[in-house]
């Protein structure tokens, strides 16, 4: 591995990647003014290796060889082997280098190419939540619930805009109403814990449905996500309806803490699969109210705009316009780069 000097451009074509626990979405840019050529969605549970999955799905589908790769990846980056958190691909960077003929791997944190996004994103692909705040170009937020929950922290300093990409999803989170203090012993856990992603995600969706069911002595009738939001959405089931209620205000209040931790006046951005499915349920009163709910400071949070990304490709997107001009971007590329 060698260390190159920050902001250091890739060699054109690049291939960008946006791997998270269920889909893979993939698209080459050829030079630095070109729109990039998009390629399907892969289900990443349909190809044993992220490998297999490039060589025959990008590679095998275009005559354009790609130099290099940018591939955001949903877990913590460590060593020449990355484990993704929520499927059984792994990344080795070494291996694409000598067997799919990369020159440079560059591989980052999935949500800190949502934040490259939500540096550049523009009105028409972003949904106001509450009132309508023109953002200050100033630190931002995105928070993800998918799969699991992604958080990345976007601090602007400099001219530049640098993405923090963390584990946010993974704070504890408490009972507050009488009716969470009714509803939490009944949450699954991990080893103990209420996380955030328990609750704000896809499986946080289940394990709220079903806490409510067992609270209020009910049989569960669904165990698919997609089926509760559903339900809650066009108002057929009454705890499908509770369940997007609290899903709305824990996400307001999460939304909020990580404001607060980010000093965030320039807007809290909500990504992932989810939230663009229950934007209707988001524009009820309860995710801004626990939004703003921050006493000693909610005057404070009043004035930070929140906004669903509408983006269908925005991870990519965000990738794109760092590898056009990384130099906007402060990026450590140190122990995540790999050259041929």
């Amino acid at each position: 591995m060698h260390h190159t000097t920050e902001n250091e451009s890739l060699p054109f074509p690049i291939l960008l990647g946006d791997i998270g626990g269920t889909n893979a979405r993939f698209s080459i840019l050829v030079d630095d003014t070109s729109e990039p050529i998009r390629f399907p969605n892969i289900k990443t549970a349909d190809y044993p290796t992220i490998d297999e999955a490039i060589a025959k799905d990008v590679l095998e589908k275009t005559a354009v060889r790609p130099r290099s790769t940018i591939l955001a990846v949903a877990g913590p980056i460590e060593g020449d082997e990355i484990d993704l958190t929520n499927c059984d691909w792994i990344v080795r960077p070494n291996a694409l280098i000598s067997d799919l003929g990369f020159e440079d791997v560059l591989v980052l944190n999935d949500f800190e190419a949502q934040a490259l996004a939500v540096a550049c994103l523009t009105d028409e692909y972003r949904e106001d939540i509450g009132p309508k705040i023109e953002p200050l170009t100033a630190s931002r937020v995105v928070l993800g619930p998918g799969t699991g929950l992604g958080v990345a922290g976007l601090i602007y300093a400099r001219d530049t805009w640098f993405p923090v990409p963390g584990e946010g999803g993974h704070v504890d989170v408490g009972p507050r109403s009488p009716r969470d203090f009714a509803i939490f012993p009944h949450l699954d856990r991990i080893d103990g814990r209420v996380s955030a992603e328990e609750i704000l995600s896809g499986r946080g969706v289940v394990n709220i449905y079903q806490a409510i069911c067992k609270t209020d002595g009910i049989q569960p009738a669904f165990t698919d996500p997609a089926d509760i939001t559903a339900k809650g959405l066009d108002r057929s089931n009454r705890q499908a309806v509770e369940t997007l209620s609290l899903f709305s205000t824990y996400l307001g209040r999460f939304a909020g803490d990580m404001a607060l931790l980010f000093m965030a006046k320039g807007g809290v951005y909500l990504a992932g699969g989810i939230s663009q499915k229950i934007i209707p349920a988001l524009q009820q009163p309860e995710f801004r109210a626990g939004f703003e709910d921050k006493a000693p400071h909610s005057e404070f949070m009043r004035y930070i705009p929140t906004f669903v990304v509408t983006h269908p490709l925005a991870a990519l997107a965000g990738l794109a316009s760092y590898a056009r001009t990384p130099s906007d971007y402060g990026i450590s590329t140190q122990g995540r780069r790999w050259q041929k």
